[in-house]
Order: structure tokens, then C-alpha cells, then sequence
């Protein structure tokens, strides 16, 4: 996928990210013990607004790409484990939420890089 392309799939995963971030409060206010989903809802509902802000500022932010891909990924594993324990008992595999987690703490750390790697021409 290209830089041109990468932009607009961020903001269509921002969108899907609350979404999802909707359904697993609701789902999580309906059920038994509501602490996995809520923890899904809470993550992507926290990164879904980071990620339509950074579509905002891709272009004065050389790191926004890379910002991007890092949250989508680590939240869309750390919530998919969480739903998974939630829904089957298990996790998708060992170290998911922790593999997740540390992708996002990288994402945010690419945004704080985006302060000093500004792009020329801004």
C-alpha cells in the first residue's frame, strides 16, 4: 500500500476502531462481567480519535504513517485478545494484549517524534 493510499485507510480504521468501541460498551453493559469488553471499548474508543487526528495532520507530520500503522495495529490486536478472552474463554495467542500494547506505546512515541521530524515544506 502507498503513502497516498495509507491516509484514507487510517481515517475508514478511525471509523471502524469507534465502531467497534460502540458495540463492545454496549455488549459490555449487557453482560455477566463487562471488565474484558470494557477494557476493547475503552482502547478503541481512546485510539480512534488519535488515529482521525492524525489523518488531520499527515501532511505537516513525517511520522504520521508509521503513528498510524503502529495504533491500528497494537489496538486491533489488544482489543481482538480482550473479545476473544471475553467470548471463548482464551486469547488469540500467547503475548497478544502485551504485543499489542507495546505497538501502541510505539505509536504514541511516533507522534511525539512527529514534533521534531516535521515535513520541509511546512
Amino acid at each position: 500500500m502507498r503513502n497516498g493510499q495509507l491516509r484514507p485507510a487510517i481515517l475508514f480504521i478511525a471509523g471502524l476502531m469507534g465502531l467497534f468501541g460502540v458495540v463492545s460498551a454496549a455488549a459490555a453493559s449487557h453482560g455477566a462481567d463487562p471488565r474484558l469488553l470494557g477494557g476493547a471499548s475503552a482502547m478503541c474508543l481512546a485510539h480512534a480519535p488519535a488515529l482521525v487526528a492524525l489523518y488531520a495532520a499527515w501532511p505537516m507530520m513525517r511520522t504520521a504513517a508509521i503513528a498510524g500503522l503502529l495504533l491500528s495495529a497494537g489496538t486491533a490486536l489488544f482489543a481482538a485478545d480482550l473479545t476473544t478472552r471475553h467470548f471463548l474463554g482464551h486469547g488469540l495467542f500467547p503475548m497478544s494484549a502485551p504485543t499489542g500494547g507495546g505497538l501502541m506505546l510505539l505509536g504514541w512515541l511516533a507522534i511525539a517524534a512527529g514534533a521534531f521530524f516535521k515535513r520541509a515544506d511546512t
